[in-house]
C-alpha cells in the first residue's frame, strides 16, 4: 500500500526543518499553520521574506544588517565613535541596544574563529574593522564576543591583531557565565560587563 504523501506540503515542511532550532514536529505544525493561512495573508508572509532578503544588506562601516547604505547607529552624529564594540552577529547588536546604556558603535564579526569548522579570519570582516582603525579617532574597541572557546580565541586574536595599532582592547568582564551567547544575556549583566570590562 503507498503511502500518503503530499510532495508540496512535504517541501514545506522541508524547509522549516532547515531552520534553526526547528525539529520534525515543530515544522509539521509550521507547514500546516502556513496551509490554513487565507491566500492574502500567504502572499504578504511571502513578500515579508523577498522583502528582507532583496532590501537587507550590510551596513558598509559596521557590517550590521541595515536597509540602508549606512545603518542608523553609523550614521547617528551622537554616537561616540572613539569606541567600537566588536560582535559575533547582529542579534548581539540588538541586545547591546536593549540596555539603552551602550552609546558608542558597533563591528559585526558575522561569526568566530573556529579551527574545527574551517572559519578562519578572512572569513570574518576582519579587513573591514582594521579600515576603520587607520586613523586617530577609535580609541578602544570592545572584544564582546560569546563566552566559548571560540569567542576566547577570537578576542585573543583581534587583541593582537589590533594593539600594535595603538589602540586600546578590552573584553567583557563579570557577568557572563563561560560559553553563554550575549543574545541571551539580560540587559543588567549586560550592562555591569560593559562597565567591568578589563584590558587584554
Amino acid at each position: 500500500m503507498a503511502q500518503y504523501s503530499v510532495a508540496a506540503l512535504e517541501r514545506l515542511i522541508e524547509q522549516f526543518e532547515r531552520l534553526p532550532g526547528i525539529g520534525h514536529k515543530t515544522a509539521v505544525r509550521l507547514a500546516y499553520y502556513v496551509l490554513s493561512m487565507k491566500e492574502t495573508e500567504a502572499q504578504k508572509f511571502s513578500d515579508a521574506i523577498m522583502d528582507a532578503h532583496k532590501k537587507i544588506h550590510y551596513c558598509k562601516i559596521c557590517c550590521n544588517l541595515t536597509d540602508n547604505e549606512i545603518c542608523s547607529v553609523c550614521s547617528d552624529e551622537k554616537r561616540d565613535r572613539s569606541t567600537i564594540c566588536v560582535v559575533q552577529d547582529p542579534k548581539d547588536v540588538v541586545a547591546f541596544e536593549k540596555t539603552r546604556e551602550f552609546n558608542a558603535t558597533y563591528h559585526v564579526l558575522h561569526g568566530l574563529l573556529s579551527p574545527l569548522t574551517g572559519s578562519t579570519p578572512d572569513m570574518l570582516h576582519t579587513k573591514e574593522l582594521l579600515a576603520r582603525l587607520n586613523n586617530d579617532e577609535v580609541k578602544e574597541v570592545i572584544m564582546a564576543t560569546d563566552g566559548t572557546v571560540e569567542g576566547e580565541a577570537t578576542a585573543m586574536y583581534f587583541s593582537k591583531l589590533i594593539k600594535p595599532l595603538g589602540v586600546k582592547v578590552t573584553r567583557l568582564a563579570y557577568g557572563i557565565p563561560v560559553g553563554a551567547d550575549l543574545q541571551y544575556a539580560d540587559e543588567v549583566t549586560l550592562s555591569r560587563s560593559l562597565e567591568g570590562r578589563i584590558e587584554l
